[in-house]
């Protein structure tokens, strides 16, 4: 497949479900108060330091509601969980597990 030379395979399964799995991914079990303090701290923080305080942007894209529009869940999760090769997106996965990454997108999406 001469055409996807120098296309990282995590890029090519972000588009293909981002093409397949436009229905929001549906949270199964909301992180506890605590936990749910520690990940705003998190997004904040340490999101924060690249997409910005007010996560207008910076380094990273903007994550406002309005910015993340039109963007799957999937493939929000997964750029969450593995990262961005190439970029300075880290994968959080060490951090947080998919249920976690999933109610911290709808809050996202919320605010």
């Amino acid at each position: 497949m001469r055409y996807l030379r120098g296309v990282h395979p995590l890029g090519v399964l972000q588009l293909i479900l981002a093409l397949v799995l436009p229905m929001p991914i549906v949270a199964t079990a909301e992180p506890s108060p605590a936990r749910q303090s520690e990940l705003r701290n998190l997004l904040k923080n340490d999101c924060g330091a690249c997409h910005g305080l007010t996560l207008q942007g910076g380094m990273g894209p903007a994550l406002l509601p309005e910015s993340l529009a039109g963007k799957p869940d999937e493939l929000l999760v997964m750029t969450i969980l593995e990262g961005r090769k190439g970029t300075a997106m880290p994968p959080w996965q060490p951090f947080m597990n998919r249920e976690e990454v999933v109610w911290l997108i709808g809050m996202l999406r919320k605010h």
